[in-house]
């Protein structure tokens, strides 16, 4: 007989695995509007199955948490139950042996802080306060709302025109946006339950390859209102296109020598070419937009003076000023920003790096965009130097692919310490301090820390700063716009600046630095606002049918990627780095989407919003 045996998975190990990889995946697509207190009493069973049950915490504590919680859905809770929730959560996290306890009372503790509202409701009410009208889950992670079920049909029965119209009723930058969209409809697409998201962004971008020129629609009559638009980004354009939609006269005042803001001066044209975003911008202008360039607000023309003008101002001056690391030798000769040398190719003044050592500092989006022009600019090497992990950059994982793949070499765990000169006082080399992964942050991601090793130092003929933006607001500051501590502007979910009539204000100056199409939302939400505000109640429609389902792909699909011109010979040119879908995979991917919008999620029941 033998003492030992091989181990190899069995049938039921197998069936087991494919159980967790399918609950992994109803988790990631678990839309919002699920009921709070429901999904708490969830996670509560998955980490009471999941904990080894040995200590009292976790066996009797979780089974009281669950206890309690379905007490609260159930409609008939005892006196106090809150606080005997809380408690008891708060006693596992003091008390239980493992990590895995403490983290099962820290859900229920974050699941009270968040949304405690929700368990009032249900205590008070026996009712859940999550929204009737919560549109299915691509639309409702879409910052702009884009009807998103509806044009992926329209791509699907070969209607690109259409379904760019359709994007223009909640965003006019249907070209930009397919292009560079960070695509959020895509996190809690319910396709994830049976594959994978549906590729959302590439069917926009086959949309608006295909469409040929679709006119823009008529306005309304004017209404005799003039309204200034202050930033010619997609949020100020974005403001601009709706309100002249309905009617009202609108002048654009553009800082810069040329419209587009960060679409122009942040976005190197690999990712979005130029033709394109001026084509787009042209279109957006045809409505009678006025617009006036190389204009400084606060210098060459007043704000007060602006008010008096005007019937109604919307700021959206975006966050275009860099931030400092503020360590030693950062204002030495060949250190420069990434806002600065992004605005440079912007303008078309191309820096040349032929030959040199490139570093450049962070780990976001924008420092992906300087890595990656660089290596077109005639670097010989090009380093990337982040603080903290790969895993925990915030670039896009596509953006941190595609830069190591064009021969960009990424440093990770490595804090800036200081810039060595040389006697001259140009730049030589970055000095680093490796790090080590601590505690996590109020994000979720682990603090670095110094470690117990000796600093590095890379040698660069060129450093280029990539840690972020700020917004520029002292001369608003000056004129009585509202300051808030972090530099950015006091305006509500409204758009509404406070104790400043008919002024509205919208995208990074308001939020800080964040995605365009959070910047094209902004706008529209001005729009409106703004609208109502002059007297009005304009509609935007988009006289567009969506068809019916066709349901010809239920069975699990692999997704259609885009792909990318060859990394060697990319790195060679400026030109757009991203292959469009052909028209099989447009039809085939386009199949994938579910129609929830049709048959309904939740409480939604079909539909679509025909207006805003």
């Amino acid at each position: 007989m033998s003492r030992l045996d091989i181990k190899a998975p069995s049938k039921a190990d197998e069936v087991v695995d494919q159980l967790y990889r399918s609950m992994e995946q109803r988790i990631a697509a678990s839309p919002p509007g699920l009921c709070p207190v429901d999904m708490a009493l969830n996670f509560v069973n998955l980490c009471r199955a999941q904990t080894c049950g040995k200590c009292v915490p976790c066996r009797i504590g979780l089974t009281q948490l669950d206890n309690m919680l379905r007490e609260v859905l159930d409609g008939d809770p005892a006196p106090h139950i809150l606080h005997r929730i809380e408690e008891t959560a708060q006693t596992i996290v003091d008390t239980a042996d493992c990590a895995i306890g403490i983290n099962a009372g820290q859900l229920v503790l974050q699941g009270l802080a968040g949304f405690r509202d929700d368990y009032e409701e249900h205590i008070r009410h026996h009712r859940c306060l999550c929204t009737v009208k919560i549109p299915v889950p691509c639309v409702a992670l879409c910052p702009a709302g884009v009807d998103i079920p509806g044009y992926v049909a329209l791509v699907h029965d070969g209607r690109c025109a259409d379904a760019v119209r359709l994007i223009r009723k909640d965003n006019p930058f249907p070209s930009a946006c397919a292009y560079i969209c960070e695509h959020p409809c895509e996190a809690r697409c319910r396709r994830h339950m049976v594959d994978d998201a549906v590729n959302i962004r590439a069917l926009k971008r086959y949309a608006v390859d295909n469409a040929g020129n679709v006119p823009q629609p008529a306005c309304a009559p004017a209404t005799g209102k003039k309204v200034a638009v202050i930033g010619g980004g997609p949020g100020g354009l974005s403001a601009a296109y709706y309100l002249s939609l309905m009617g009202h006269k609108v002048t654009v005042y553009e800082k810069r020598k040329a419209l587009g803001g960060m679409l122009r001066y942040g976005i190197p044209d690999y990712r979005l070419p130029r033709h394109i975003l001026d084509q787009e911008i042209q279109s957006i202008l045809s409505l009678g937009i006025e617009v006036k360039t190389e204009v400084d607000v606060g210098t060459d023309i007043w704000l007060e003076r602006m008010m008096e003008e005007y019937d109604s101002i919307y700021l959206s001056i975006g966050a275009h000023t860099d931030k400092k690391t503020g360590i030693e030798g950062e204002n030495s000769r060949g250190v420069m920003s990434a806002v600065e040398m992004l605005r440079s190719i912007g303008d078309g003044n191309m820096p040349d790096f032929t030959g040199k050592q490139v570093v450049v500092i962070g780990g976001g989006n924008v420092a992906m965009d300087v890595t990656r022009s660089s290596l077109r600019l005639g670097a010989a090497k090009v380093t990337c130097v982040y603080r903290r992990r790969k895993e925990d950059m915030t670039a896009l994982p596509e953006e941190i692919e595609g830069a190591e793949a064009e021969g960009a070499e990424l440093l990770t765990l490595q804090a800036p310490l200081r810039i060595e000169c040389n006697e001259t006082g140009t730049a030589v080399a970055l000095w680093t301090q490796p790090q080590i992964m601590g505690e996590m942050d109020n994000r979720g991601r682990p603090r670095p820390g110094a470690a117990a090793v000796e600093a590095r130092r890379i040698p660069a003929d060129v450093i280029v700063v990539a840690i972020g933006q700020g917004v520029e607001t002292s001369r608003l500051e000056y004129a009585g716009v509202v300051v808030k501590r972090g530099g950015t502007l006091l305006a509500g979910s409204d758009t509404k600046l406070p104790e400043m009539e008919g002024v509205f204000a919208g995208g990074d100056c308001v939020t800080g630095p964040a995605t365009v199409i959070r910047a094209i939302a902004a706008g529209k939400a001005a729009a409106a606002n703004i609208d109502e505000y002059l007297g009005y109640h304009h509609e935007i429609t988009a006289d567009v049918t969506v068809p019916a389902p066709h349901f010809s792909d239920l069975r699990p699909r692999g997704r259609v990627n885009s792909t990318q011109r060859d990394p060697r010979e990319r790195t060679g040119d400026f030109k757009c780095i991203e292959c469009g879908l052909t028209c099989e995979e447009a039809t085939q991917e386009a199949s994938r989407c579910l129609r929830c919008d049709h048959f309904g999620y939740g409480i939604f029941k079909g539909g679509r919003e025909e207006t805003w």
